[in-house]
């Protein structure tokens, strides 16, 4: 490699989990055009795979660290933010159906992102009921933030239509995987929510339950 496609602080930037464009910055020691001269040719290179605009992880450690890392950087994407709804739900087999997308719950806008990682969705929820997640080690310091089973099923249906709550018997929801010990958390939440259809939803999933 010559002098002039030499990457400073080559090794960092491998073996950090994503990286700002201020932290590119800082160890690529360039700003301005010529920054974003070297970030397009590192991404043209395949050294760094952009997440969004501003926000990259290295190719190597991605390699390094395939397991989990999606989970990892969706949490990460948009922040704060936790895995929960389709993903979390499939994840924990709760609904049969494949899941393409990394669904999240964040207190920021809804927003959406696509790259080459896959697609990750996040949909905005009140603060107070930005809670029911839990978080598993992934890399040294660093966690990532998953929602239990009764609040990935609370906020798949939190974010449901009235009208499409009253479908829940078509959702192909396998009942059986859910304990009574989830249904009381989603209860909680329901508390909490203070929310008139997810009342309704709760007596639907009851009977629903109940059929098992």
């Amino acid at each position: 490699m010559s002098r002039k496609n030499e990457i400073r602080n080559k090794e960092l930037i491998e073996n950090k989990p994503y990286l700002t464009k201020i932290e590119l910055s800082l160890l690529l020691d360039k700003k301005g055009k010529n920054l974003d001269k070297k970030i397009t040719q590192l991404i043209r290179d395949e050294t760094i795979i952009p997440l969004k605009r501003g926000l990259y992880t290295s190719r190597i450690f991605y390699l390094k660290n395939k397991e989990n890392i999606e989970e990892y950087l969706a949490n990460s994407i948009y922040y704060p933010s936790y895995l929960s709804m389709e993903y979390v739900l499939t994840k924990e087999n709760i609904i049969p159906e494949t899941v393409y997308s990394y669904t999240s719950v964040s207190l920021k806008t809804t927003r959406n992102f696509t790259n080459k990682l896959g697609n990750f969705t996040y949909k905005k929820i009140k603060e107070k009921l930005f809670t029911g997640y839990y978080q598993k080690d992934y890399f040294e310091n660093c966690r990532i933030k998953i929602a239990t089973r009764a609040k990935a099923l609370f906020d798949f249906l939190y974010f449901k239509t009235e009208k499409t709550l009253r479908e829940l018997g078509d959702f192909r929801i396998n009942w059986q995987n859910i304990t009574s010990n989830d249904l009381d958390e989603f209860s909680m939440y329901i508390d909490m929510s203070q929310s008139a259809k997810m009342k309704k939803a709760y007596t639907l999933i009851k009977k629903e339950y109940d059929k098992r």
